[in-house]
């Protein structure tokens, strides 16, 4: 699919430059290409320090409208890719009830430690809250909420750390870290996960976990919008080991 025509794209002259690419804009929606290592909100870790979050930025975002935007979904800290912004209200509630309907498709694209057997399959594990009182730290757990990702792997190499798999992931639920602990707990955590993998606090090479594409079918007269954003560079040296190449979409 491609993206329907949209006005030109442009920093406003007075507004200092965007630390991520504007991907997409029309009057419902926008779509950012968020970097790894910046929050979408102040939690409580951000509270403790001055670092920047990206509600810091949405006033550069209004383009003319009088309300900010608004993230209309999750991205974690350190996954970098597309996040979908409403313009307004009405759009947040379209975007909130396409997103609770199961109507926006989402692909991650994830590198993983080990190689996973099948070359496609589904990861049917429900999860659920590790500790009462870290609500976003997950396991498996028979009693918990239903969760499913597919998957596909698109490219197998090898780094330091021994075999890797280039994966094209597609959550069809949204659980807190789902992606990571499905891989994890199928034997292929992340590269570069320090919560669910090996990876170490500080030296690491960054999580291996991006938003590649968002499809949002937001207009009932016209063909989905469909958004890719380009992986990021810390990401480039273990694609490459699997045989990406900047061209390349696709096996």
């Amino acid at each position: 699919m491609t993206a329907p025509d949209r006005p030109e794209i442009s920093q406003p002259r007075d507004e200092p430059p965007l630390p991520f690419p504007l991907l997409y804009r029309d009057a419902m929606m926008l779509v950012i290409d968020k970097p790894a290592g910046l929050p979408s909100h102040r939690g409580p870790q951000a509270k403790r320090r001055i670092i920047p979050v990206l509600t810091d930025h949405l006033d550069a975002l209004r383009f003319g409208l009088p309300r900010r935007p608004e993230a209309a979904h999750r991205l974690d800290k350190d996954t970098s890719g597309c996040l979908i912004l409403g313009r307004h209200p009405r759009a947040m509630a379209e975007l909130n009830q396409m997103f609770r309907d199961g109507k926006i498709d989402k692909t991650y694209w994830a590198i993983v430690q080990g190689s996973p057997e099948s070359h496609v399959g589904l990861i049917d594990l429900a999860l659920g809250k590790r500790a009462p009182d870290r609500g976003w730290w997950m396991k498996v757990d028979p009693d918990g909420l239903p969760s499913q990702t597919r998957y596909r792997v698109m490219g197998r190499g090898t780094g330091e750390t021994g075999p890797l798999a280039w994966l094209e992931l597609e959550p069809l639920t949204g659980r807190t870290h789902q992606l990571r602990v499905h891989c994890a707990s199928s034997g292929w955590p992340m590269l570069g996960d320090e919560i669910y993998g090996d990876a170490p606090r500080e030296g690491g090479p960054g999580l291996q976990l991006h938003a590649r594409a968002v499809t949002v079918p937001l207009y009932r007269k016209k063909p989905p919008i469909h958004v890719e954003a380009p992986p990021p560079a810390h990401m480039e040296a273990a694609l490459r080991a699997c045989g990406w190449a900047p061209a390349l979409t696709s096996p």
